[in-house]
């Protein structure tokens, strides 16, 4: 089966939510997957964790330009999109400083205590 080619409205539409998803600049992103509590949290099978490994991705999306980005990309930010969705309506209660939760979160480009 060959791979389906995104409308444009299809690509503006997961741009926009992925602009919506992630709230962290391609540096501050960096900065965040250098350090041990990036490194901390995820699965991952001895490696490196799918959500860190998706942050380098997210990373190298922001920094493209839209013109060089191909539905492999657009894939990727849907699912970004997704897992922050999810993710974030299993909010726990109190203080999310410094837990997991939100680790994993920022490693996905979105954190929660941005903003607020």
């Amino acid at each position: 089966m060959a791979e389906q080619t995104l409308s444009d409205d299809d690509r503006r539409g997961i741009a926009r939510d992925f602009g919506e998803a992630v709230n962290m600049t391609p540096k501050e992103l960096e900065q965040w997957l250098e350090t041990d509590e990036s490194r901390s949290v995820g699965q991952s099978d001895g490696g490196e964790s799918v959500g860190h490994a998706s942050g380098r991705r997210i990373v190298e999306i922001l920094r493209a330009k839209e013109a060089d980005l191909g539905d492999d990309d657009y894939a990727h930010m849907k699912k970004v999109v997704g897992y922050v969705h999810r993710h974030s309506a299993q909010r726990p209660e109190g203080d999310v400083t410094d837990t997991k939760w939100r680790y994993s979160l920022m490693n996905w480009g979105n954190d929660p205590l941005k903003g607020s």
